[in-house]
């Protein structure tokens, strides 16, 4: 049977295009503008206006000046635009530290931040070996058996939180994954000490990974930025020895560069 591509302006919704008409008005010279004025801007009929500011009041992103009865950017669009300069500035400012880390400890290097319950890959380098770890960005990766998730969890959360957010029994991916809670536990209390984390082909077998935190201004772990590559290049000792001090220097950098002071 022949497939039918449709256009993606074809699966737009009406209402969720005005509501997003509405908030743009917002972005040019008026801070506040009334139900009146958005009605002539967008030629949308005042009760419609006014029941898209409704939901867009409800979720935050719009708010009333009581006083004027005029309407304004809410804390939710503030808080969205944040997220997206946070996530902006990690990325610009992590590429010059991984490339320089890369070369350094001819690996590949990546940062990760915590999304749904996983670590995501945002942005990373690859080391210029024939043989060499290629990280799948965007991929939600877990956190009990990878670096990056390890750190996370290390400097983020407190011992409670952990019993809250990991089940008793974790997912087993390789022969040397931690699969019971108190181990892991009790080895993120070694991250914390040492200031970073490593995978030992605990989620892919044969693949090992060094991670550290990477906090910023507000002080709270913001993401993670490791070095990967294959275990008969990872020796433990090559590690602890050259790599970590390398990698805990990266990381500290990067904070310091996100406005982060100890």
């Amino acid at each position: 049977p022949m497939v039918v591509r449709r256009e993606k302006t074809n699966y737009v919704i009406q209402s969720v295009a005005h509501a997003l008409d509405v908030l743009e008005q917002f972005t040019g010279e008026a801070d506040e503008l009334g139900v009146t004025e958005l009605s002539k801007r967008l030629k949308l009929h005042k009760n419609n206006i006014f029941r898209l500011l409704a939901t867009l009041e409800s979720r935050g992103y719009i708010e009333q000046n009581k006083a004027t009865e005029n309407y304004r950017l809410g804390v939710r669009s503030l808080q969205l635009g944040q997220a997206y300069v946070g996530r902006m500035g990690l990325i610009r400012q992590a590429r010059p530290i991984m490339e320089a880390l890369v070369k350094q400890c001819r690996e590949s290097a990546y940062v990760a931040v915590s999304r749904r319950g996983g670590m995501v890959p945002l942005n990373s380098v690859d080391a210029d070996q024939p043989i060499r770890l290629v990280s799948n960005i965007g991929e939600s990766l877990p956190l009990h058996c990878t670096a990056v998730g390890k750190a996370h969890l290390a400097f983020e959360s407190s011992e409670d939180e952990l019993k809250a957010r990991l089940p008793e029994g974790l997912k087993k991916y390789t022969s040397s994954t931690i699969t019971e809670r108190q181990a892991l536990l009790q080895q993120l209390h070694t991250v914390i000490e040492k200031g970073y984390s490593i995978d030992s082909g605990e989620h892919v077998e044969d693949v090992r990974s060094i991670a550290v935190p990477i906090k910023d201004y507000t002080r709270q772990v913001v993401g993670t930025l490791a070095v990967s590559g294959p275990a008969y290049r990872m020796s433990t000792e090559r590690i602890q020895k050259e790599m970590a001090p390398l990698v805990v220097k990266a990381g500290k950098e990067l904070s310091s560069r996100l406005g982060y002071n100890e």
